[in-house]
C-alpha cells in the first residue's frame, strides 16, 4: 500500500516541519529530490522555464560536488536549493552524530537553511537536533516516480485528483524518475485549474 500522503502522526512527532504551506491561495509548490542529474536536471529546468515556474531543488552533496555547473544553473534560473544529506543517509538506519555529520556536510554543497529527510526517515533525536539551525520539509504529497510499478497515467491522476492549496509536491530528479513523462502535462492541468507554482523559502513563514 502507498501512502501518497505522510500519516498524521508524523505531524505529531515533528510539529514545526513543513508538510503542507498554510495559505487560502491556489498554489503548488514543486519539489525535486535527489539531483542534480545531467540526464534529468536540463530537461526538468526546460519545463519550468516554458511554464515561467520556480521550483525548489533538494539536492544530495556526492551528485552536487559531481555537476557543480548543473547547481549553477539551477540557482542561476532562480531556483531554491534544499539539503538532502550528502550521501541519502537513512535516518532510521543512522546513528545520531553520523547523520548530523552527513547532513552538514552537504551544506556546503547545497544548503544551510532548508532540509528534506532523505526517505523521509529521521528519528527525533535528529530531527530536535537539526531543526535548530534547518526548516525541516516533508511532503504532502509523494509521487512514487522513482517506482517502476507506477505508470506515468497512474501517478498523473493521482496528483490530479489529490491536489490542494498549498500541495508540497515530491518529484524525484534522476535517470530511473518517470518525472520527465509527467511534469509538463500536470502543470498545464494544474494551470487550467486556478493554480500558481511557489518556492519553499525556509523561513518558517509557509
Amino acid at each position: 500500500m502507498r501512502l501518497y500522503r505522510p500519516l498524521f502522526i508524523l505531524k505529531l512527532f515533528y510539529p514545526e516541519a513543513l508538510f503542507r504551506v498554510k495559505t487560502d491561495e491556489s498554489i503548488l509548490f514543486l519539489t525535486f529530490d535527489d539531483g542534480p542529474d545531467p540526464g534529468t536536471t536540463p530537461r526538468i529546468l526546460t519545463i519550468l522555464d516554458k511554464h515561467n515556474i520556480k521550483a525548489t531543488f533538494f539536492c544530495n552533496g556526492v551528485s552536487s560536488g559531481r555537476f557543480p555547473e548543473l547547481m549553477g544553473e539551477i540557482v542561476s534560473t532562480g531556483h531554491i536549493i534544499g539539503n538532502h544529506g550528502y550521501s541519502h543517509p537513512d535516518g532510521w538506519r543512522t546513528n545520531t552524530v553520523k547523520y548530523i555529520e552527513d547532513i552538514g556536510k552537504a551544506s556546503g554543497f547545497t544548503s544551510d537553511f532548508i532540509f528534506r529527510p532523505p526517505y523521509g526517515r529521521i528519528r527525533l533525536q535528529q530531527y530536535r537536533k537539526l531543526k535548530r539551525k534547518y526548516r525541516i520539509v516533508f511532503w504532502d504529497i509523494m509521487t512514487y516516480d522513482y517506482d517502476y510499478r507506477m505508470n506515468p497515467g497512474r501517478i498523473s491522476m493521482m496528483l490530479k485528483n489529490k491536489i490542494r492549496p498549498g500541495s508540497v509536491i515530491v518529484f524525484h530528479d534522476k535517470a530511473t524518475s518517470s518525472v520527465l513523462s509527467i511534469l509538463d502535462d500536470f502543470i498545464y492541468y494544474a494551470i487550467g485549474k486556478g493554480y500558481s507554482f511557489g518556492t519553499l523559502s525556509g523561513s518558517g513563514k509557509e
